[in-house]
């Protein structure tokens, strides 16, 4: 089992910054990569970030140039740095890592941490 816990969100307003971590304990050796997830309101989540444990990372076109993703291996933290946010930013932000349960592919998530851009 892997326990993730979030920390870091809230309210803002546009054009502020805000920075998530997220700090894995457990089972830590069936996860690699780790990241970030949001759900607004109504809608779908969806993939922010993600980042290797080499260092090799992805982002949502959406999100490009103002998120940055990082990671302690040390320590098995991951950070979500948010700069120049907007509204439309506004979501619970979940970490989640891939990893192995049972022999097989599993996706453990945290309990999400709500961030929101007021305009």
């Amino acid at each position: 089992q892997v326990q993730l816990v979030e920390s870091g969100g809230g309210l803002v307003q546009a054009g502020g910054s805000l920075r998530l971590s997220c700090e894995a304990s457990g089972s830590i050796f069936s996860i690699n990569a780790m990241g970030w997830y949001r759900q607004a309101p109504g809608r779908q989540r969806e993939l922010v970030a993600m980042i290797t444990s080499d260092g090799v990372t992805s982002y949502a076109d959406s999100v490009k140039g103002r998120f940055t993703i990082s990671r302690d291996n040390a320590k098995i933290l991951v950070f979500l740095q948010m700069n120049s946010l907007k509204p439309e930013d506004t979501a619970v932000y979940y970490c989640v890592a891939p990893g192995i349960k049972g022999g097989a592919p599993y996706d453990y998530w945290g309990q999400g941490t709500q961030v929101a851009v007021s305009s």
